[in-house]
């Protein structure tokens, strides 16, 4: 009876710990690649589903250990590509630089300068347009779906862009 209440408990701390590795974009993907023997002989340190442990390992296996680039990132899950990645990022940022990145845009990459330039002669035109009629007016001349809020946040930036440069922005804006 006993037995089974460790069990128990062990099961709920793991999940709690994937749950935390999931909310810190540090569970591995794939940790049933990571075949090193630390990571495999059931130390209770090395844990194979935390990322940044394992990029870090990886790492220190080569510079400390003088494993081979390519024995080590097998070992470890990675490409050598991602070895390198992985030690640069390390050496730039810390532990910290090993957390992969969010994902997603990291720009407002729909709303290029031609979309911009467009939306801009729209309101040189009419500027009581707002974002939300502009919506319907970059869907039908470039096929693109955007929220009116990007569209308000790429000409602000353009506004303070041109603002920077020395430019006047124009009086009303929307």
């Amino acid at each position: 009876m006993v037995a089974r209440g460790v069990v128990g408990m062990v099961a709920r701390r793991r999940d709690r710990k994937v749950e935390a590795l999931q909310e810190t974009r540090t569970l591995n993907p794939s940790p049933e690649a990571v075949t090193d023997a630390g990571f495999v002989a059931g130390a209770d340190f090395f844990d194979a589903r935390d990322v940044v442990q394992v990029k870090y390992e990886m790492v220190r296996r080569v510079r400390v250990d003088g494993v081979p680039v390519t024995r080590a990132a097998a070992a470890f899950g990675f490409s050598r590509p991602s070895f390198y990645s992985s030690a640069e990022a390390l050496d730039r940022e810390g532990l910290g630089g090993l957390v992969p990145a969010k994902p997603g845009p990291r720009r407002a990459h729909k709303l290029t300068d031609a979309v911009c330039e467009y939306l801009e002669a729209l309101l040189a035109g009419d500027w009581s347009l707002r974002p939300v009629d502009l919506v319907a007016q970059v869907a039908e001349k470039f096929g693109l779906r955007v929220h009116p809020r990007s569209i308000e946040r790429a000409l602000a930036r353009r506004r303070r862009g041109a603002g920077a440069g020395g430019e006047s922005e124009p009086a009303g804006g929307p």
